[in-house]
């Protein structure tokens, strides 16, 4: 990645929504604040996962909350990152797709997948065998939806007859789309497929992802077309002293890998092989960030330009890390990173 691509950086915000100890009403609301304050920051999107049955996510219906962020917001783009389509009928996640790009002005960004954790699906009667074929009919008959005014469809999960599809989104042809993965060969149909990358883990390692998705995008003639975003996720903390900002952000993410073990642990289920057990060996994967304004500048910058990414999304709100620190730390990688780069 050149200075070039790095003059380019965008940011964006990734959230979980997990539980941060308190009403999940007061937590949506401080969530609310937190959107508007980097909608006046000029950060592109709100990205926010979906989760089942666990403290790890407090967003189990994206687009639910997402409406709300979009009626909060004038310019930050907003969607679902990602939208387990195993647990919708695909006509049913066209139509409310449709009506969160109707609602925000235009303002989706689609990202769709599998999940990471079959027990969540499971809890919806959708079994491990049967979860690979029925997302990608579901996948299929979305694409076809996007695309055409009627539907029709016969697979082994789904049946679609002459269904007339009134309802269109408001971005033409359809809005942008996302994939999640750290995987060259996910990354290369991303590519060849005109949607956006979102990755997390070492720089070093993304950046195979990262060189097998430009190396499959479509050439191009038009030298005003935007390079299609590649993602970097990153928990970000600011403060005043790199011992506040460790102090803060090691009981967030005590908070954040309670919340996230849940599952794992309540179905006696093997934790991911790369998930980092203590703070400190989060940072010593580059899962967190933290430090003052120039420290935390000169990290990203540097993880940037391994990864090969030009898209920085930041989760700013983890565990129980109190809403100004968030908002410190968003106005800060607006005025430290984003501006002094433009």
């Amino acid at each position: 990645m050149t200075n070039r691509n790095l003059s380019k950086l965008t940011c964006g915000i990734f959230d979980h929504l997990d539980d941060d100890g308190r009403d999940a009403a007061r937590q949506y609301a401080d969530r609310l604040t937190l959107a508007e304050a980097c909608d006046s920051l000029g950060f592109y999107a709100y990205h926010l996962a979906e989760h089942h049955c666990t403290p790890h996510g407090r967003g189990p219906s994206p687009n639910l909350f997402l409406s709300s962020v979009a009626q909060r917001t004038r310019r930050l783009r907003v969607g679902p990152l990602v939208m387990l389509l195993n647990l919708y009928h695909p006509l049913r996640a066209f139509e409310e797709l449709c009506m969160l790009d109707q609602l925000s002005g235009g303002r989706l960004e689609l990202g769709v997948g599998r999940g990471s954790l079959p027990i969540e699906l499971g809890y919806f009667g959708i079994s491990a065998n049967d979860a690979p074929g029925r997302y990608e009919e579901a996948s299929e008959i979305l694409s076809n939806a996007m695309k055409d005014q009627k539907l029709s469809y016969h697979g082994h999960h789904f049946e679609l007859n002459d269904v007339p599809l009134t309802l269109r989104p408001l971005q033409r042809p359809y809005p942008p789309t996302w994939v999640a993965s750290n995987r060259p060969e996910s990354a290369a149909w991303a590519a060849t497929n005109g949607a956006n990358l979102a990755c997390v883990g070492p720089a070093s390692i993304i950046r195979k992802t990262t060189d097998a998705f430009r190396a499959h995008l479509p050439r191009t003639t038009n030298p005003d077309d935007r390079e299609p975003f590649t993602g970097l996720l990153r928990m970000v903390v600011i403060a005043r002293s790199d011992e506040e900002a460790y102090s803060l952000a090691a009981t967030a993410y005590q908070r954040w890998l309670e919340s996230f073990m849940f599952l794992y642990e309540l179905n006696a289920i093997p934790t991911p092989p790369n998930l980092p057990l203590t703070f400190d060996a989060a940072l010593e994967s580059e899962l967190c960030v933290v430090g003052t304004p120039a420290s935390v500048r000169q990290h990203l910058l540097n993880q940037m330009e391994e990864a090969g990414a030009n898209y920085l999304l930041c989760q700013l709100a983890f565990g129980n890390l109190p809403l100004d620190v968030s908002v410190y730390t968003a106005a800060k990688l607006q005025s430290e990173l984003v501006a002094r780069l433009c």
